[in-house]
């Protein structure tokens, strides 16, 4: 397993111009939750145009996919990358992990509306708002996002106690 630098992955995304909503446990840290996380999970935009250079940017990566014992190669385009749902892959710089439509949200459009910008290491990019992240931990309802979800709803409320779901 490569360590996790998520730097490298998302200035490989910005290069290509690549639009996409930070998500999930990287967003959450992002978001002020005092959790580690060892992937980036993305939701992108699902143009073509932008899915073509999502491929493009996992090829500079040398993304693979990744399974329980090991990473394999694949072969993609933008339109094979939108054949699926979700993509588990495996960097040199960490996981990536790539999901269309998230639990809870309509994908793209939808967490993009209230998506924070944000830079890091001289890389704009957008993080799903707390609100959606704590909306997609609910309707995933995974034990992992159990644990963390009383934490989060106590940073959002202590944000904008009118906005504690």
């Amino acid at each position: 397993m490569a360590e996790f630098d998520p730097v490298p992955i998302l200035r490989a995304l910005r290069e290509r111009d690549v639009d996409f909503v930070i998500i999930g446990g990287y967003a959450s840290a992002l978001q002020g939750a005092p959790f580690l996380t060892h992937d980036v999970d993305v939701t992108p935009e699902r143009s073509r145009a932008n899915l073509d250079r999502l491929s493009d940017a996992l090829r500079d990566l040398d993304a693979r996919i990744r399974t329980l014992d090991e990473s394999l190669p694949f072969s993609h385009t933008g339109a094979s990358l939108a054949d699926a749902g979700v993509w588990n892959l495996t960097t040199e710089h960490g996981d990536l992990d790539i999901s269309f439509v998230p639990d809870g949200t309509e994908g793209y459009p939808d967490l993009a509306q209230d998506a924070d910008s944000v830079t890091l290491h001289g890389i704009e990019v957008r993080v799903a708002s707390l609100a959606d992240i704590i909306r997609s931990k609910q309707a995933a309802n995974r034990p992992k996002d159990q644990r963390v979800l009383p934490t989060l709803r106590e940073i959002l409320a202590s944000r904008n106690p009118r906005n504690h779901p």
